[in-house]
C-alpha cells in the first residue's frame, strides 16, 4: 500500500490532509522533538503543536510535554488500530437501531446485449417464480432451460409455455414436465417471459439464436407493465399455436394464491368429470351485498389457457360458484365484470 492509499484510508476516520500528512511524519520519526516532525510534514512548529494535542485525544500519539523541548512519540500501530476497531463496534448496535428497513419498488428496467445474460435472468426469474409463469422462447433454447422449468413446475408453479419454431417431428413425450401445458408453433416467437405478473423480459428471437445479432433485450420489475406483457403472450401468440402436451390435473385439496392457477386446475378436473367445489375469500364486485367468503360448487369455468376453450376473450379467466342454489362469477385480480374479486381460491373435491 503507497502512501496516497494510507492517506485515503486514514481520512476514512476524519484526519485532514495536514493532519495525515503530520501523523505519518510522526510514525516515520519515532519519538521526535515538535522541530523535526515540522520539518518533515512541512508545517509550523506551532501547528504540530496544535495537531499533536489532537492526535493524542484520538488515540494516535502520545505527547510528552514534561521534557524540554516536548517530546511526541507515536501509539503502537497495532494500540491504534484496536481502539478503531472498538469504535466501528461500538457504532453498530445504534446504527442499526436506527436503520430503517424499506422494501425496494423493485421498479426497475435493464437493457441487456448479452445472449447469456438473457438466459441467465430467464433462469433467474423462473427460480423466483411463486404462482405463475407464461413463457414463449425458441425451441432451440429449451434444452438449456429444462431443469429450471421442471423445478419450477414442481413447486406447484403454472408455467404456459409456447415454442416457437417447431417442425412435425417434434418429440411431443419429451415436453412432458416442462410446463402445466406446452404449445407449438412452426413459427419463431419473440422471446417472452412473464413471472407472478411483476417481472416480465422481451427479447427478439434473434438474439437467441444467432451469435451474430445486435439486437437487445429488456428486462422489467414493475407491476404495471408486467401484466401487459402476459396479455399480450395470452391474447395474440397463446390462442394461435397448437396445444402439444397438458399435465394430469394435480391433487386437491390445495389453496392457490395465484389466480389463473386454479382456473387451469378447476379445467383440468372438469375435463375428467370430477365434480369439485371451491372457497374463495375477497372482495365483493362494486356494491354487490357479499360475504368475504363465498364457498359452493364449481359449475362452469371460462378460460383459454387450455383446450377446449370457454371463454369469450381470450384473456378472460373466471369461474362460477353455485352458492346455496345462487350463482356467482368470480374474478381474479382486477375483477370488475365478476361478481367476487378473489384473493385466494381453495379448491376440494365435491363432497357428495
Amino acid at each position: 500500500m503507497d502512501t496516497d492509499d494510507l492517506g485515503d484510508l486514514l481520512s476514512q476516520f476524519g484526519l485532514s490532509a495536514k493532519e495525515i500528512d503530520t501523523y505519518l511524519a510522526i510514525l516515520d520519526h519515532g519519538e521526535s522533538k515538535a522541530s523535526t516532525i515540522a520539518d518533515a510534514a512541512d508545517v509550523s512548529k506551532r501547528y504540530v503543536y496544535s495537531i499533536s494535542e489532537e492526535l493524542e485525544d484520538r488515540g494516535f500519539v502520545e505527547v510528552d510535554d514534561h521534557a524540554v523541548p516536548t517530546v511526541i512519540r507515536p501509539v503502537q500501530p497495532e494500540t491504534v488500530v484496536g481502539r478503531l476497531t472498538d469504535s466501528v463496534e461500538a457504532i453498530e448496535p445504534e446504527l442499526q437501531s436506527r436503520y430503517t428497513t424499506t422494501e425496494r419498488t423493485g421498479e426497475q428496467f435493464e437493457v441487456i446485449k448479452s445472449r447469456q445474460t438473457v438466459l441467465k435472468r430467464i433462469e433467474e426469474l423462473l427460480a423466483a417464480a411463486e404462482t405463475e409463469v407464461t413463457l414463449s422462447l425458441p425451441v432451440e433454447i429449451l434444452p438449456q432451460i429444462r431443469s429450471t422449468l421442471e423445478e419450477t413446475v414442481d413447486r406447484g408453479v403454472l408455467v404456459l409455455l409456447l415454442l416457437g419454431g417447431t417442425d412435425d417431428d417434434q418429440d411431443i413425450a419429451s415436453l412432458a414436465g416442462t410446463a402445466s401445458t406446452v404449445r407449438t408453433w412452426d413459427a419463431l416467437v419473440p422471446t417472452m417471459l412473464t413471472v407472478d405478473a411483476q417481472h416480465g423480459l422481451l427479447a427478439p428471437s434473434q438474439l437467441l439464436t444467432s451469435s451474430t445479432s445486435e439486437t437487445k433485450a429488456i428486462s422489467i420489475s414493475q407491476p404495471q407493465l408486467a401484466p401487459v406483457f402476459a396479455g399480450s403472450f395470452l391474447a395474440n401468440y397463446w390462442p394461435t399455436a397448437e396445444e402439444r402436451y397438458v399435465s394430469a390435473p394435480g391433487e386437491l385439496p390445495r389453496t392457490f394464491e395465484g389466480f389463473r392457477n386454479a382456473v387451469f386446475q378447476m379445467a383440468l378436473h372438469r375435463a375428467t368429470d370430477n365434480r369439485i367445489e371451491a372457497t374463495v375469500t375477497g372482495t365483493p364486485v362494486g356494491d354487490r351485498d357479499l360475504p368475504s367468503t363465498l364457498s359452493g360448487e364449481v359449475v362452469a369455468v371460462r378460460q383459454s389457457l387450455v383446450r377446449p376453450v370457454s371463454s369469450t376473450v381470450p384473456i378472460e379467466n373466471a369461474f362460477e360458484l353455485d352458492v346455496d342454489g345462487e350463482r356467482y362469477t368470480i374474478g381474479g385480480t382486477g375483477a370488475f365484470l365478476e361478481d367476487f374479486e378473489a384473493e385466494s381460491v381453495t379448491v376440494r373435491p365435491l363432497e357428495e
